[in-house]
């Protein structure tokens, strides 16, 4: 069995044939899902909650990204901390930083990160982590307001060198690999991904985002893909296919206990 770590099935590009996508992911043997619940962000966060209410194999985050930080308020803050008691909940996320696009002010996106390492604290949860261009101030508020809990959580769709994620181990996060692994031009990730402890590797698809090789240019991303990504990560480390699946699966259970599948 494969668990997705990190994909976005309440978007629109599912709207068409969404319980088909999540039929043909169990059909690869994928045998959970990770919902990520920041949707198009506030007033609606429960979108991946309703996901996992409906299908068996799906569980749900919940949390602002940092694109929607502006709208970030002090209800909605409130009503995260009341998602996270939802038995579906396993973590909150994904948050962080991006400035990248900047589509909310620097500020309001480090106000809005550090509240919901607050209440994923104090819910005793797993942060998802987005960082984009940011790796400075992300790996500083990380240090101050969130190492310390113990918690850990997911780096999402890691893509940086042995530095930044040598940090983020020593914080206690687990490293997540998407499609980008399998590019063509993702050779420096693939000998970051070499050196990663097995117990801390994670797979995701971030569908329906970075589509990996061999189905790059042909369609959208979908969580039976991250059996790409699992076989090139197998193929990085020196391990089969079934040892890597049988490693991120065993990994995912042990940050997220609480997940269905």
């Amino acid at each position: 069995m494969l668990v997705d770590a990190h994909c976005h099935l309440d978007g629109p590009a599912f709207d068409a044939d969404r319980a088909e996508v999540i039929a043909r992911a169990r059909e690869a043997g994928v045998g959970r899902m990770l919902a990520i619940g920041t949707g198009s962000g506030p007033p609606d966060l429960s979108c991946a909650v309703r996901l996992a209410e409906a299908y068996e194999d799906v569980s749900a985050s919940v949390g602002v990204h940092p694109h929607d930080a502006s709208a970030f308020e002090q209800s909605t803050g409130d009503e995260i901390a009341e998602l996270c008691l939802h038995p579906q909940v396993v973590g909150v996320g994904e948050i962080g930083l991006d400035y990248h696009y900047d589509h909310s002010p620097r500020e309001a996106q480090k106000r809005a990160f550090v509240a919901q390492m607050e209440i994923a604290a104090e819910r005793g949860m797993p942060i998802v982590i987005h960082v984009r261009d940011s790796w400075d101030d992300t790996l500083e508020l990380l240090d101050e307001h969130w190492s310390a809990t113990g918690l850990g959580g997911v780096m999402h769709c890691f893509s940086a060198g042995s530095e930044q994620a040598a940090r983020c181990l020593d914080m206690g996060f687990h490293i997540s690999f998407a499609g980008i692994l399998t590019f063509n031009r993702a050779q420096d990730l693939r000998d970051t991904a070499r050196w990663i402890p097995p117990d801390r590797l994670l797979v995701e698809t971030d569908s329906p985002y970075l589509t990996p090789v061999p189905y790059r240019k042909i369609r959208r991303n979908e969580p039976r893909f991250v059996v790409e990504t699992a076989k090139k990560l197998a193929q990085v480390v020196g391990c089969d296919f079934e040892e890597i699946a049988e490693r991120t699966t065993a990994n995912f259970e042990r940050l997220f206990p609480g997940a269905r599948g």
